[in-house]
């Protein structure tokens, strides 16, 4: 990558720093408690080396020259500074105890906010994203959040706190050794600044990698029987091989240059060390003068000795904030695609007609708050007033045109009536736009031209929410969720009693099945139903569909996973189902659409057929062709 992005991923990097902080500054209170703590921790450690001087200056130079030796003193001073220790020692301890307390109520709120988002963005964002990057976001880069707050960014402060009291210091006891020590910094400085900056590269683009590589094993894990039916398995292990290894070169480039800089500048630390010795002995031995902040003295033994240790403890925290750097430039990057999941923009909703369950009353709809089995959609006026016009289920497309991108437009003038009742069937190749036209009136897309209308209104101006839930959908693809049988049937409504989730199970033909798992309607269901053959889920997804009631069905090859038998008695629930409702259904089996209302036949996105099973099969055209080919194949 070239210098200008690294500069862009720089300037990003301090906009999601701040970002960051204002999360933390949340904890206002706390953070004040653990900066007092860090500023004990700090002090202590600088009291315990500057003791250095008044123990050898004060206590052992006098009693080495001693006939008989007086202890007091000395055990006196190494009481008092054994207090100082524990004073530091509790201060570490409770800053990272409060920080680790900081950092988790933080992932909280960032994963609340990001699960948030995710509930409000549209189908299309899930429809351009793998899922294993999404998760990403929730798992390894929280991750380098969690270690960033609770470790580095205590641990930056701390080092930043001794650094200034140990630099204080080393000026109040030498200022000619301290310039020494600043020089050697210096020197230091320029290499953090020149491996941090490579280091920090490569650990943005690790996280980015580390991303990607996710998806894929997440891709490939729910695939791996269509990996092995159609033996892919070698072609996947080279694309996994090549994307584990754009990850691997990035983590190894990232921690190669964070791991050298370590020892690189323990070295500089040592020489740092030698430097200050020598020149710090020969100003005892010489006597030469002693600059200090408060005036002039002579350097003497426990001076050089305190003034060493000062240094080292200068130099370690100095290190100390290189290491973490590294950290907190890799939980920078991860903050970054978390804030942009959170940054997404939300789907669009400007409806302002929502859903109401009504009663008849002296011939009037009276909104209730039970659920009637009748609903209403409630139009909200100007002068603040209400009306309630009874959901019939009356759905129009009027010349819809619509394309998922600008270069290929997947429906043209599509046309349609469904009337109160009525069973609409959708039939054609795949990819003619037949689930399209479903995915448009649940407005998980907008379409580009014409107009939706459900019951004479215009669905742009229903909330999505109320639209959605007047819609009964039975997907190809089903999704159970982790729970009991029962749990999963309730998801659609979830104050159905439990005699209502039977009878619907019942008309699923699901209840048998059902009973002959270890619990029955209370047998936990985990890893999407993995425990029941595809038929058995989508029979529990018709069911779910039935417990919701609604007053519009969708049925998107809903019998395409159900054998021929099992198939023939679902018809039968099925047509219980649909009776008094709106359905549209999309099936490849032509014997499953017969005794729909109106057929209507797709090809590339343009209605090419319309009619009844008898009269289309009477005009010998494209529906002919199919029914009399999928007969042949019966």
């Amino acid at each position: 990558m070239d210098a200008p992005d690294r500069e862009q991923g720089s300037r990003v990097n301090k906009n999601t720093a701040k970002r960051l902080l204002s999360y933390i500054g949340a904890y206002k209170k706390t953070l004040v408690v653990v900066f007092i703590c860090i500023i004990l921790s700090a002090l202590a450690s600088v009291a315990s080396a500057m003791f250095i001087e008044i123990l050898i200056d004060d206590y052992i130079t006098p009693i080495l020259a001693m006939d008989h030796p007086v202890y007091t003193g000395l055990i006196k001073a190494l009481c008092m500074v054994g207090v100082i220790y524990l004073i530091g020692v509790f201060s570490t301890w409770f800053y990272n105890y409060l920080m680790v307390g900081i950092a988790q109520g933080t992932l909280k709120t960032i994963r609340d906010e990001m699960f948030e988002k995710m509930q409000s963005l549209p189908i299309r964002y899930f429809d351009t994203h793998t899922h294993g990057d999404i998760m990403s976001c929730y798992t390894n880069d929280t991750d380098t959040l969690r270690q960033m707050i609770a470790q580095s960014l205590s641990q930056m402060i701390s080092s930043i706190c001794t650094v200034v009291a140990v630099f204080c210091c080393m000026l109040y006891q030498s200022i000619y050794l301290t310039l020494i020590v600043v020089v050697m910094l210096f020197f230091i400085m320029k290499l953090v600044k020149v491996i941090g900056g490579k280091s920090g590269f490569y650990f943005i683009k690790q996280q980015q990698t580390l991303g990607a590589l996710d998806g894929y094993i997440e891709e490939m894990v729910n695939g791996q029987k269509v990996v092995k039916v159609f033996c892919h398995e070698e072609k996947a292990r080279e694309d996994f091989q090549k994307k584990n290894q754009e990850w691997q070169q990035a983590a190894a480039s990232a921690n190669g240059y964070a791991s050298g800089m370590m020892p690189m500048m323990n070295a500089f630390g040592y020489v740092q060390y030698v430097v200050v010795a020598v020149v710090g002995a020969w100003l005892a031995i010489s006597g030469a003068t002693n600059l200090t902040l408060v005036g002039t003295n002579t350097a003497t033994l426990g001076m050089i000795a305190s003034f060493l240790t000062l240094s080292k403890n200068f130099t370690n925290p100095i290190s100390q904030l290189s290491n973490q750097f590294n950290a907190i430039v890799t939980a920078l990057a991860g903050a970054e695609r978390i804030f942009k999941l959170i940054d997404e923009e939300p789907e669009v909703d400007n409806g302002y007609v929502t859903l109401a369950n009504v009663k008849e009353k002296n011939g009037e709809l009276v909104e209730v708050k039970e659920r009637t089995g009748i609903w209403a959609w409630k139009h909200p006026h100007e002068d603040g007033s209400l009306t309630y016009q009874r959901l019939e289920g009356d759905i129009v497309l009027d010349h819809v045109d619509f394309s998922y991108n600008p270069d290929k437009q997947i429906l043209r003038d599509v046309t349609l009536y469904a009337k109160p009742g009525q069973k609409i069937a959708f039939v054609g190749a795949t990819g003619a736009g037949k689930t399209t036209i479903t995915n448009l009136i649940n407005r998980f897309y907008d379409i580009d031209d014409g107009k939706i209308r459900y019951d004479g209104i215009n669905i742009n101006k229903i909330r999505k929410k109320d639209l959605r839930a007047s819609l009964g959908i039975v997907l190809q693809e089903v999704n159970l969720f982790t729970g009991t049988v029962m749990e999963n049937l309730k998801y659609g409504n979830p104050n159905a009693t439990d005699e209502e989730c039977i009878a619907a199970a019942k008309l699923a033909n699901a209840h048998n099945f059902i009973m002959m798992l270890p619990n029955g309607y209370d047998t936990v269901l985990a890893g999407d139903g993995s425990g029941l053959s595809q038929g058995q889920r989508q029979l529990i997804s018709i069911a779910r569909a039935a417990v919701s009631n609604p007053p519009v069905m969708i049925l998107d090859e809903a019998t395409s996973s159900i054998d021929t038998r099992t198939e023939a008695m679902v018809q039968q629930g099925m047509d219980r189902l649909m009776e008094g409702r709106t359905v549209f259904v999309i099936a490849h089996r032509l014997s499953t659409v017969k005794n729909s209302d109106v057929i209507m036949v797709l090809d590339h996105g343009a209605v090419i057929e319309r009619g009844t099973h008898e009269d289309l099969i009477a005009k010998k055209g494209t529906y002919y062709q199919l029914y009399t080919g999928a007969f042949e194949l019966e």
